[in-house]
């Protein structure tokens, strides 16, 4: 089967006659979906070791949002070799590249867990970003490909509403599991602590930590299986500009400016969806108080909203235009974030909730539009549109500093401004040239 992504602008108007999931490919589809959930799963869980780290380590919030910058450079690091393994063998290739790294990340959490320090955690999340990164380059323009491309974004906007699933069960873990178990000792209280007391305190918080990620490497190590057991279509290229080399690809979609406003507005989109999510939780226990447990339950709020929006959105791109969808919600988005900054309060988390409701669609969209007309290589599109998720670990560290210096309302100019670029491109900037 080609890999061809080149999506035609009438999937635009809409078209509810193509096959969204052939029928053939519907259990490979449906497997490949849990990989979805999975990387949904892991990027939920580490919004959470924000405010354990912080506390567990005593760190500032810049610190505290190296977990971020860690997690997200990883993918910035590895679309690109992701993309080239993926011109090289395939798609299912790259996935199953994909999991045993991310597994591997997964399992560093012990040794991470025994050393006790900070450092070795951001090492492991690396290793697992980077696995994440190698998935997400091969698993979003697969299911771009695995059917008709007038169905291709709403094909890929199905296989995303499947990873909130794995984000609510991340934040479950996070609350119930991670974050409960946070000893309620104060910064202060820490710090004139006898060295054996802390030290047994700090064991035990990361020990919470490190068993679901253990648990997590089993279970990918299971979905690894049965997709290498699988048949599916390989989905590797077959025209003649699959064998182009990158500087020849490179130097054809950069020239697309809708391809690139649209790794723009991935990067700012990514960037407003991690930093909302990394300091709900702080800002929450700013604004309305609480534990960082209790804290958490307008996260997992933020996240079941995003998951039921997801599906909601799918059903409207019947009868709305995506792009058109897209800049109206970005729009929405706008005046709840300007809530978070200038009413606060509860009015403020209730509004840091509403945000994610408005982004449930997006990521997949602006993939979806961005990788129009790009034919073969679409690959290396898809990698640098992975790429932009760099934005989740550039914009959550500029928040964390702006947290620092003025306060966490103050960081939320960051999302602000990102959801005003995604007013423009889902009015103007997606359109091909």
């Amino acid at each position: 089967m080609s890999d061809t992504l080149n999506i035609p602008r009438a999937e635009l108007k809409g078209s509810n006659k193509a096959e969204v999931i052939p029928k053939e490919i519907k259990f490979g589809f449906w497997l490949l979906c849990t990989c979805f959930a999975m990387w949904g799963l892991a990027n939920n869980m580490t919004d959470v070791l924000i405010a354990q780290f912080r506390k567990v380590f005593t760190l500032t919030d810049m610190q505290s949002g190296l977990v971020q910058t860690a997690f997200y450079g990883a993918y910035f690091c590895l679309a690109l070799p992701a993309a080239l393994f993926i011109q090289r063998f395939s798609y299912k290739a790259g996935v199953l590249l994909g999991l045993g790294l991310f597994a591997t990340g997964a399992l560093l959490f012990y040794p991470a867990a025994q050393a006790m320090e900070y450092l070795p955690f951001l090492l492991a999340l690396f290793v697992l970003a980077g696995g994440l990164s190698i998935l997400e380059t091969s698993a979003n323009p697969y299911i771009l490909a695995m059917g008709p491309e007038e169905t291709a974004t709403r094909r890929l906007n199905i296989a995303q509403a499947c990873n909130p699933i794995g984000s609510i069960t991340g934040v479950l873990i996070g609350k119930f599991y991670i974050l409960s178990q946070l000893n309620p000792a104060t910064d202060a209280e820490r710090a004139v602590m006898p060295v054996e007391e802390l030290s047994q305190i700090q064991s035990e918080e990361l020990y919470a930590v490190m068993m679901p990620y253990l648990a997590v490497a089993c279970v990918i190590a299971v979905i690894w299986f049965l997709i290498l057991k699988t048949r599916m279509p390989a989905a590797k290229d077959t025209s003649a500009n699959g064998e182009s080399t990158f500087g020849q690809a490179f130097s054809r979609i950069v020239k697309r400016s809708h391809f690139t406003k649209g790794v723009i507005a991935q990067f700012f989109y990514v960037g407003a969806q991690i930093g909302c999510w990394s300091w709900t939780i702080r800002y929450v226990m700013q604004e309305v108080g609480g534990t960082e447990a209790e804290a958490s339950t307008y996260l997992l709020t933020s996240i079941v909203i995003f998951s039921a929006m997801r599906w909601v959105c799918v059903a409207l791109m019947k009868h709305i235009e995506p792009q058109r969808l897209l800049a109206i919600l970005a729009a929405i988005a706008t005046v709840f974030v300007a809530m978070v900054m200038f009413v606060g309060g509860v009015a403020g988390a209730y509004a840091l909730v509403g945000v994610s409701a408005c982004m449930s669609l997006m990521f997949p969209t602006i993939f979806g539009l961005s990788l129009r007309d790009l034919g073969s290589d679409s690959k290396f599109g898809g990698s640098f549109l992975i790429m932009a998720i760099l934005g989740g670990a550039v914009l959550t560290a500029i928040m964390g500093q702006i947290s620092d210096a003025a306060g966490i309302g103050a960081a939320f100019i960051v999302p602000l401004i990102g959801f005003i670029y995604l007013v423009y491109y889902g009015f103007k900037g997606y359109e091909v040239k």
